[in-house]
C-alpha cells in the first residue's frame, strides 16, 4: 500500500482531495510554464495574471472531468463560482508572486531565478483556499 492509499484509507485526505491535488499540479504547470512563455512578450506582472487564466481554464475542464464527479450543477453555474474563487486565488498568487519578486528576493540578495521560484510559490499558495471554494461553492458539494 502507498502511502496516499494508507492517507485516504485513514480518512486523513480524501480521494477527491487527492485528485484535486494531481489535476491540480497539471494546472499549476500549464500555469506556470505559459507564464515564462508570455514574459517573453509582456512583463512578468501581467503574464502572471494571462498565466493564471490560462491555468484557470485548465483546472475547471480537469475539476470538472475527474474531481468534482458527482457535481449536479449547470457548467454554467459552476463556471461562475469557479471564476469568484480564482479571483480571490489569483490575488493570492499575484500578491505572493510580485512580492518575493520584487521585495522579498532582492533584500535577501537571491537572483537566481528570482521570478521563476517566485511564481512557483505563489501558484503553490491557494491550493487549500481554492479546494473548499470549489468544493462548497463551484462544484457544490
Amino acid at each position: 500500500m502507498t502511502r496516499a492509499h494508507a492517507l485516504v484509507r485513514s480518512g486523513f485526505v480524501s480521494k477527491n482531495f487527492l485528485m484535486f491535488l494531481l489535476t491540480g499540479g497539471f494546472a499549476a504547470a500549464v500555469n506556470w510554464g505559459s507564464r515564462i512563455l508570455y514574459n517573453l512578450w509582456i512583463p512578468y506582472s501581467a503574464a502572471i495574471v494571462v498565466a493564471y487564466i490560462t491555468g484557470m481554464i485548465t483546472a475547471f475542464v480537469l475539476a470538472k472531468m475527474f474531481v468534482f464527479t458527482e457535481s449536479k450543477q449547470s457548467t454554467h453555474r459552476s463556471a461562475f463560482f469557479f471564476t469568484l474563487v480564482n479571483l480571490v486565488a489569483v490575488v493570492q498568487t499575484w500578491a505572493v508572486s510580485v512580492g518575493l519578486a520584487y521585495y522579498v528576493f532582492p533584500k535577501m540578495g537571491m537572483i537566481w531565478h528570482d521570478r521563476d521560484i517566485a511564481h512557483l510559490v505563489g501558484v503553490v499558495v491557494p491550493v487549500s483556499t481554492s479546494y473548499i471554494g470549489h468544493k462548497r461553492f463551484s462544484f457544490g458539494h
